[in-house]
């Protein structure tokens, strides 16, 4: 009980404390239209001494003469400098406080305080406003651009697009040497980046290829939750000392909630994976998952280019230095052993995609979603609620008469969530007449479902992204969309027969679901699904 009470404290004191960090309308521009600047975004709360570092960005169209205009925030008014530049114009009293994002100007003027607590801002030509934002409450460490607050640094990579190819498919536990054959071969370069990393199999093929002369790097997640344990420190201990460079993503500068992305770079290759680097994961004794591997040289490129970014920013610490001071937590060691029933294959596709959170992903799949035309099949964990933005786009591909099948993880620790969850979509196709069914796993050939997988007609998009809020819009994960016959029997079939095997026992009428209080059972559940991401 006294744990069931620091939980709910946890929630609500999360609720309260994300309350305030609200942006709101300002007055509304009374300028006639026109090639006017506009409010990009504002840094008010920087983790520096004084604030160093605000800002306040404008967006400059062509030909536009920034001098002509002034910023007031009600109490200074700013003239603002005659700036040879389009596009974004980041203003502010400290350059060298501000990390450059992309190729956008940074301007040094007497930018006023802006207030912590607060601000409404004015564009204003010859008196008049053709440009307002407000804000209240700004949060430590995050910039507000498109109605709402977001850390600084976060990215806004599009979806990479490549061309027709192979990819090698697999699916775990059936295929463990599969996640790890790209990383046994690299002789150049290998980029691993996961939310933990334990498998002594993964750790020694990484040895192994520092030693063949292949560069090295790993990043992990510096506060998984639970924390990090023993056996994991030992790995990480054994990769510095044998020279690879390992950093973990942690602290007050943390741009995501979680570094949680699963996916390797290895010369010129990409492997992406619903599963950690752990034995329950990729060690095959354990868990349901999807992997791919492809050679696209537009998605190695980005994927490569995003484990620069994450790997080289300031959150990133290395383990030398992070591990000082830290303890470790202790994990139970997993077993099991699984007939492979499904080999890996090399599949034809026409088209792969490469999304990431929370920059396209949420979107992108929702998109997909949205134009499916005769089926739709999602593996997961977990899918939040069936409000989620996913599941809600899910069900109104039912509604257009595509068929649907959701089968999601029975295990204990969410089963009660998604026994819920299952009540309700199926609650909702019988009172609609939809062709959509919901069942919770009983698994046959593996321990439990960790996958996030969906199959959408002849499109299969696999990655590290639950579909949760927090996963997509807070965490950094990596997805892979691959399009094309071959790829999408594959995964469907893998798919089928799970579904086949859980039978209809994971369905359950809606009268049977018992009523808990809203409040308390929105927290447990969230808890619950932080607790095993």
């Amino acid at each position: 009980m006294a744990h069931l009470r620091l939980v709910l404290l946890a929630c609500l004191l999360t609720v309260a404390s994300g309350a305030g960090a609200v942006a709101v309308a300002a007055d509304e521009p009374t300028a006639e239209d026109g090639p006017h600047p506009a409010f990009a975004s504002v840094a008010a709360n920087p983790l520096a001494e004084n604030d160093r570092g605000e800002y306040v960005a404008v967006t400059v169209g062509e030909g536009t003469n920034l001098s002509a205009y002034t910023l007031d925030d009600g109490e200074e008014r700013l003239g603002l400098p005659a700036v040879n530049a389009t596009g974004t114009v980041i203003l502010t009293a400290h350059p060298e406080a501000v990390r450059r994002p992309g190729n956008r100007s940074v301007v040094e003027v007497p930018l006023p305080r802006l207030s912590n607590s607060g601000e409404r801002l004015r564009l204003q030509r010859d008196g008049e406003t053709v440009a307002a934002l407000a804000y209240e409450d700004a949060p430590e460490a995050e910039v507000y651009s498109d109605g709402r607050w977001r850390p600084v640094g976060v990215t806004e990579y599009p979806v990479v697009d490549g061309t027709s190819g192979e990819a090698r498919g697999f699916v775990l536990p059936d295929a463990p040497a599969a996640a790890l054959a790209p990383i046994e071969q690299a002789d150049e370069r290998v980029l691993l980046a996961g939310y933990t990393l334990t498998s002594r199999r993964v750790t020694d093929a990484l040895v192994r290829a520092h030693d063949r002369g292949a560069r090295v790097r790993v990043l992990l997640e510096g506060g998984p939750v639970g924390g990090i344990t023993s056996e994991q420190a030992a790995r990480l201990d054994r990769l510095v000392n044998a020279g690879v460079g390992v950093r973990v993503v942690d602290g007050p500068t943390a741009r995501y909630r979680y570094h949680h992305a699963k996916y390797a770079v290895a010369d010129g290759r990409a492997t992406v994976l619903t599963e950690n680097w752990k034995p329950s994961g990729v060690g095959g004794t354990s868990s349901r998952g999807w992997g791919a591997t492809v050679a696209d040289e537009a998605v190695v490129s980005r994927l490569a280019e995003t484990f620069a970014g994450d790997f080289g920013y300031r959150a990133a610490i290395p383990w030398r230095e992070f591990r000082e001071g830290e303890t470790f937590t202790s994990e139970s060691p997993v077993s099991g052993s699984f007939r492979a029933r499904t080999e890996p294959a090399t599949l034809d596709y026409e088209s792969v995609s490469l999304l990431t959170a929370p920059d396209n992903a949420e979107r992108e799949v929702v998109r997909r979603i949205e134009r499916a035309e005769s089926s739709v099949r999602v593996l997961q964990m977990s899918v939040g609620s069936v409000d989620q933005s996913l599941v809600a786009a899910t069900v109104e591909a039912a509604r257009r008469g595509v068929e649907v099948r959701i089968l999601l993880s029975g295990a204990w620790y969410v089963e009660e969530e998604n026994r819920r969850i299952v009540d309700r979509l199926n609650h909702i196709a019988e009172r609609e007449g939809l062709s959509l069914t919901a069942r919770l796993a009983r698994p046959q050939g593996y321990e439990k479902v960790h996958a996030k997988g969906v199959v959408i007609d002849e499109t299969v998009v696999l990655g590290s992204m639950n579909w949760n809020d927090n996963s997509a819009r807070e965490n950094r994960e990596v997805l892979l969309a691959v399009s094309g016959a071959a790829v999408s029997d594959y995964y469907r079939n893998v798919f089928d027969r799970d579904w086949r095997a859980s039978g209809s026992g994971g369905e359950r009428p809606a009268g049977l679901i018992a009523v808990l209080g809203v409040l308390g059972v929105g927290c447990l559940l969230a808890a619950r699904r932080l607790q095993f991401e």
